[in-house]
């Protein structure tokens, strides 16, 4: 901004704290009795004195003083105003997050008897997780690798279940992304013939 702009704007500040100048030996119902300074805000205040509800121009109070009690209530309204804003803001965020989160669609794919698994079409694995070992095969596991299309362990496991997600409405379920039926696990012994 330049010399000039800042001068202005000083001088139209000094003329503004000028009008609104006080006199100090004025009392508000004094003041308020002038026909052109009846609207104004000072004489509209009602204040309670002694349990009793007045208006402030209907009492002998400086008007110094009324202007100053005026100026710290609107100086609460103010801060009041701005509490109720944030606490409006933080109840439209905490509103879109449940939106958001209700628009989280999330699905459980079995797998048997495979090193490998992963998600439909739209989806994108969240976990990875053996549910089923046996100790013939040694242990649980280890999980190499995992993202957003599938997860990778370092043997044939006997199963896993994979966490798929999506955000917004669940996609369709295709061949593809159809869940794994699961076989039976328990070894078959041959019968017996007589």
């Amino acid at each position: 901004m330049s010399f000039k702009m800042i001068a202005a704007i000083a001088a139209m500040a000094m003329a503004a704290a000028a009008c609104q100048q006080i006199p100090e030996n004025m009392t508000v119902a004094q003041f308020c009795a002038q026909p052109d300074k009846a609207n104004t805000d000072v004489c509209k205040i009602n204040v309670e004195i002694d349990g009793q509800k007045r208006a402030l121009a209907s009492t002998d109070m400086s008007l110094a003083r009324a202007r100053e009690i005026a100026d710290n209530a609107l100086a609460r309204a103010n801060n009041a105003q701005s509490t109720a804003d944030a606490a409006l803001a933080a109840a439209t965020d905490a509103k879109s997050a449940v939106a958001t989160q209700a628009a989280f669609n999330c699905t459980t794919k079995t797998v048997q008897r495979s090193k490998t698994g992963s998600c439909g079409e739209g989806y994108k694995v969240q976990s990875c997780v053996q549910t089923r070992f046996t100790y013939s095969a040694g242990a649980p596991s280890i999980l190499r690798e995992i993202n957003d299309e599938g997860c990778r362990f370092n043997d044939k496991v006997l199963e896993m279940q994979i966490r798929c997600c999506t955000t917004g409405p669940a996609p369709v379920v295709t061949d593809v992304a159809a869940p794994v039926t699961p076989q039976p696990t328990a070894p078959t012994t041959p019968a017996q013939s007589s």
